[in-house]
């Protein structure tokens, strides 16, 4: 067994664990220690905070997930003025190894080693994911994220996508004026627009349009409060139907992933656990003509974890010095 650095770089903050890893996976996820990217002016700098906090030298070797697409040689986040650079970070650091990953590719690695523990269900056959095959990974959040992991022979693969941004597609007569008002606002509408945090906002607002109602909540994390409490029924309209298109959508990638299960990850799916299974999402997941009767066969899942990101982090890690890749 050894330690290492777990850490998960946002665009606000920046969460650090020490993690234990054994045979390629993560047997222990240490406290986490959060701080606030603009607070520190470089990854490094932020470093040498967590190094004082918990007081002791850390590790040599790191899991890394940041918030951008990993390519290229320099790495830029939304809202946090960091620049990292790959090719630098063993000495910024002063790291002998690391992984690198993008911030839900870590979620990926976390789906496949946290266990049944922590997979609460939502529909489905009420078992566990499968050990063989494909299994989609959809997390709404600041937008959605998309990723599919791939289990084969005792192994497994984390494949990132950017599926967060195929087109939407509607349903029904009000998503067909949905789809409509939300063209004249950005041409293209993806399933972001309307399945991620800020897209709660745009059904909001076209909902209040179509029923010639004002706007009384102007703040996203206001009406996600308002919505979630349902003392308002434009809010709890547009709550609504963001869990019927969250099914949709999830029901469409596990198709075209040619999944086997399903597991709902980001902010979101953690806050959404007690109102999703009672929401229109199992319906609109399973509604795929003749393909209803597979779907309905499907697990789909909610991850639990606490630190999900920091996990997969440190599992990235531990999976790349044990080789656990499918062949």
């Amino acid at each position: 067994m050894k330690e290492i650095v777990a850490l998960d770089i946002g665009g606000t903050h920046a969460r650090f664990a020490i993690a234990t890893i054994d045979e390629g996976h993560v047997v222990e996820l240490g406290k986490d220690v959060t701080l606030k990217c603009a607070e520190h002016a470089s990854l490094a700098l932020a470093w040498e905070a967590f190094e004082r906090e918990i007081d002791r030298p850390v590790p040599r070797e790191a899991g890394i997930a940041v918030a951008c697409p990993i390519s290229g040689d320099i790495l830029k986040m939304t809202n946090n003025p960091w620049i990292i650079q790959p090719s630098q970070l063993k000495a910024r650091l002063g790291l002998d190894d690391f992984a690198l990953v993008n911030d839900f590719g870590a979620v990926g690695h976390a789906v496949a080693q946290v266990g049944p523990d922590y997979m609460r269900h939502l529909c489905g056959p009420e078992i566990d994911l499968p050990s063989e095959g494909v299994i989609s990974i959809i997390g709404p959040g600041t937008g959605l994220g998309v990723a599919s992991l791939l289990r084969r022979n005792g192994q497994y693969a984390v494949m990132e996508t950017e599926g967060g941004h195929v087109d939407f597609a509607p349903l029904d007569g009000v998503e067909d004026r949905i789809l409509s008002a939300l063209r004249s606002r950005f041409r293209r509408v993806s399933v972001e627009r309307i399945v991620s945090g800020p897209g709660l906002s745009n059904l909001y607002e076209v909902i209040g349009e179509l029923q010639n109602r004002p706007l009384v909540l102007k703040d996203n994390r206001a009406l996600w409060t308002t919505a979630m409490a349902g003392t308002d029924t434009m809010a709890s309209a547009a709550l609504e139907r963001f869990c019927l298109s969250l099914g949709s959508v999830a029901g469409d990638l596990a198709l075209a992933h040619g999944a086997k299960g399903v597991v709902v990850a980001g902010g979101l799916g953690q806050r959404l656990a007690d109102i999703l299974p009672h929401s229109g999402f199992a319906e609109r997941f399973v509604a795929k003509g003749r393909f209803e009767n597979m779907m309905s066969e499907m697990p789909v899942k909610i991850i639990t974890h606490p630190q999900p990101g920091l996990y997969g982090a440190a599992a990235a890690y531990a999976a790349k010095t044990a080789d656990i890749t499918v062949a």
